[in-house]
């Protein structure tokens, strides 16, 4: 039997391994008996995401939000959720302000802040006695279905079929909105579409910052990041269905979905990735969007829009650029960059500078597509970063100097915290509150031998704690959890062959599953509040 060595937190095994006052300690948070270094990145990580809350006043409401745009509250809820107490009174007000065409508004601006004034007077609500305004920026394709998401994490979290009942007409009508509307679908292509804009970004080419229409004459494109999270609401919604015991609308979700993808990969996929724009009717700003890698593409993969062998080709793409670029990473906003964009120049903002959101997704998509090396080296490479400035930054220039200004930090923050919990913790809630887990743990492709790590929801009590260690025999998990069904796939370290598998103590048969050259031990158990899987070599 695969013996723990050590209780875990402490402070000093052998040399110091940990920190004086736990700084590691949160949801999500690692305790090892190496050093504290993991440990203290997720808890820079968790420091910026929490920084960005505020409260926000409005029609005697009091939202909390993570900034007041509905996009990066749901960007940065892939943080917060773990230990946010108000995770849903920002999304709730958004879903409650639906419009009635199905759209929804998306940020809340102090009234000279003029973004009111960019839209038509459809697209704003002003509250005269709050100072504020209400505002739906109309180039906008993602909030929709960015509104789906928050909302299918807010009901993981909670549970609350009474709230799902409640919402979830608006989320289908919005979704509904998005694949009809004549502003918002292109009905040749069978695509959701949008002003040419640089990837999701809401300033479109050859038009001043103040205007965020759409107008009859507008230049429209389709971007596939837009489709693939309208892929990934269409599957939220069937998920949803399915917990409110609905089957045939969850079909129908299914199909339209299916449909959708089948689109993507016929008008969006140049065979290696998805190209940036297809432009309807206009010539776009050059003849290189069928080589541009936009940062959409790192979130494509996690959205499940593709398979094994396009998601590895995707992954591909980035390493062959991070081998070629001259600049510091390979975590586009976009490569190549526009010579000029609306007076961003190359490597400029999202015109070419280096996001930590894209190196986020793209590090969870490495680590659950046999890429799981790799996408340790991009967590590390990003500590080095936040080693180096004591935080994390919203971008970088191409050499590495942290550009501040134009969005908020948390925004990657979040998806490096998401990365580390999913990827290479592997541990997902695959039901509500954690009762059916996937359980990909990847801490092998680390130098860490032993550790602890925890993850949940604060706010309901809901934790999952995770013990490792791994010796020249084998290696050993053990979960405490609320779960009912834990659904392991758990990496073996290269070179390693499992010839045993003891659950609880006992014998289990068991799955060796490759991907690509990564392997994988296979099992679904059965849990009561604890479960212990250890792997004889």
């Amino acid at each position: 039997m695969i013996e723990f060595e050590h209780k875990l937190p402490a402070l000093s095994i052998g040399e110091g391994n940990g920190t004086y006052n736990n700084y590691e300690s949160g949801f999500p948070g690692i305790f090892t008996t190496k050093n504290p270094r993991l440990g203290l990145f997720l808890h820079q990580l968790r420091n910026v995401v929490a920084d960005d809350r505020r409260l926000v006043f409005v029609d005697g409401k009091i939202l909390s939000c993570q900034n007041n745009w509905i996009r990066d509250c749901v960007h940065e809820m892939k943080g917060f959720k773990h230990w946010e107490y108000n995770i849903g009174s920002f999304l709730n007000f958004i879903i409650e302000t639906q419009r009635e065409d199905g759209q929804f508004f998306e940020l809340i601006k102090q009234y000279d802040d003029y973004h009111w004034k960019f839209v038509h007077e459809e697209s704003r609500v002003i509250y005269e006695e709050d100072n504020v305004a209400l505002v739906r920026l109309e180039l906008e394709a993602d909030v929709e279905y960015l509104v789906v998401e928050g909302a299918t994490n807010y009901y993981k979290v909670f549970g609350d079929n009474a709230w799902l009942s409640k919402v979830l007409p608006k989320l289908e009508k919005s979704i509904e909105y998005m694949t009809s509307d004549k502003d918002r679908w292109d009905a040749e292509h069978g695509l959701v579409k949008r002003p040419f804009t640089i990837d999701t970004w809401d300033f479109k080419y050859g038009y001043s910052g103040e205007d965020r229409r759409i107008d009859p004459d507008t230049p429209m494109s389709i971007m596939h990041g837009d489709n693939s999270g309208v892929y990934q609401a269409m599957l939220q919604l069937a998920w949803m269905n399915r917990k409110l015991e609905r089957e045939e609308k969850a079909l129908y979700w299914e199909e339209k979905a299916q449909k959708l993808r089948e689109n993507m990969f016929r008008y969006l996929w140049n065979g290696s990735f998805f190209i940036h724009q297809l432009h309807l009717g206009h010539p776009g700003a050059d003849d290189l969007e069928s080589v541009r890698l936009s940062l959409s593409n790192s979130y494509d993969m996690n959205r499940g829009v593709t398979d094994l062998e396009q998601s590895r080709s995707i992954i591909a793409e980035y390493i062959r650029r991070k081998d070629t670029t001259e600049f510091f990473a390979e975590w586009f906003s976009i490569d190549p960059p526009y010579e000029n964009f609306n007076g961003y120049s190359k490597g400029s903002y999202v015109n070419g500078a280096i996001s930590p959101f894209t190196a986020g997704e793209l590090a969870k998509a490495a680590f659950c597509n046999g890429y799981e090396e790799y996408a340790w080296g991009i967590l590390t490479r990003f500590m080095e970063l936040v080693e180096r400035d004591g935080t994390t930054y919203f971008l970088y220039d191409t050499d590495s100097k942290p550009q501040p200004q134009g969005g908020p930090s948390a925004w990657g923050s979040a998806a490096l915290i998401s990365a580390i919990d999913e990827g290479l913790a592997g541990i997902v809630d695959a039901d509500v509150c954690y009762r059916t887990i996937d359980f990909s743990p990847r801490f092998v492709v680390t130098d860490y031998t032993e550790l602890r790590y925890t993850t949940g929801y604060e706010v309901t009590n809901t934790m999952v704690d995770v013990r490792f260690i791994i010796k020249d025999n084998g290696m050993r998990y053990d979960i405490i959890s609320p779960a009912e069904t834990v659904r392991a796939h758990i990496l073996l370290p290269k070179g390693k062959q499992c010839t045993k598998l003891l659950v609880n103590g006992q014998e289990q048969p068991f799955e060796s599953v490759m991907v690509a050259e990564s392997n994988y031990v296979d099992v679904t158990v059965s849990a009561d509040k604890k479960v212990s899987f250890e792997i004889i070599f």
